[in-house]
């Protein structure tokens, strides 16, 4: 499968700086080795907030990430909806239903193993009008632990999958809960895609009140705007009814009121 033509990688100013500091810090040990508890203590500073920026899903500071739609779209008036983890055969095709009700675009960041267990309900989604996007291949919980070679292996694979199955090649990716390092940017330069995180979302995989949901989705309902819902992994509400079906509804009308056209992410480029 042919990638896309990137141009070469530049590393963050974060990563620039962090860089320069080691620099320093070894050049600093060996003039004043006394001095090696400050000098250990400011390394590990250091790798302190690099961790703490991977786990800051909206940050920009490892690397380009969409966390809005570019202005041009925003002067459109247009609004993007994402929607996680899946396809869900249950939930999937309710959402379609939905979003078709409301003539509403989406994008749906799939994982790799589910769309090879669904591949129709996958190619739907496409035949709907929406967009796949790389959610990686199995959504794995350590996956902000792996190195250039893990990522590339898990974004590629997932790349693989999704466009043996619907022909259609990703150009975004999110990382499973929005978590990285500094290798992944590379990775993803490498394979041609974007990272995309969000705007605004409703932790509807782990609130199980929709009128919460609903309210924290609402105050981020704005031109330019990314929303975040999941169709897998769906918490369920105290009528077992999964979260994005109460809430997805509501949604839509509000931003019909303000006259909010929803858009695909590849749309919005």
């Amino acid at each position: 499968m042919n990638k896309a033509i990137q141009p070469s990688w530049h590393s963050p100013v974060l990563i620039k700086l962090s860089i320069t500091l080691h620099l320093l810090l070894l050049v600093a040990l060996l003039i004043t080795p006394n001095l090696w508890k400050w000098i250990l203590a400011i390394f590990v500073f250091n790798h302190l907030l690099i961790a703490a920026v991977g786990l800051w899903p909206r940050s920009n500071w490892l690397g380009p990430n969409w966390t809005q739609l570019p202005s041009t779209a925003a002067s459109r008036n247009e609004i993007a909806l994402t929607i996680d983890d899946g396809p869900e055969p249950l939930v999937t095709p309710q959402v379609l239903d939905i979003l078709d009700h409301y003539h509403a675009k989406a994008t749906f960041f799939c994982i790799g193993k589910n769309v090879t267990k669904y591949p129709e309900l996958s190619r739907e989604i496409l035949r709907r009008g929406h967009k796949i996007e790389n959610h990686s291949q199995q959504h794995r919980h350590y996956f902000s632990l792996l190195g250039l070679k893990g990522f590339t292996r898990e974004i590629e694979a997932a790349q693989k999958t999704l466009f043996d199955v619907t022909g259609s090649r990703p150009q975004f990716f999110r990382a499973p809960a929005g978590l990285r390092n500094p290798f992944l940017e590379p990775a993803l330069n490498r394979l041609g895609l974007k990272l995309a995180s969000w705007t605004v979302r409703g932790f509807d995989t782990t609130v199980r009140d929709a009128e919460k949901v609903s309210k924290k989705l609402l105050s981020g309902l704005r031109p330019g705007a990314i929303l975040l819902l999941h169709d897998g992994n769906a918490a369920i509400t105290k009528l077992n009814i999964p979260i994005i079906l109460t809430v997805l509804p509501t949604l839509l009308e509000e931003a019909k009121k303000k006259n909010l056209h929803w858009v695909t992410l590849q749309e919005a480029l």
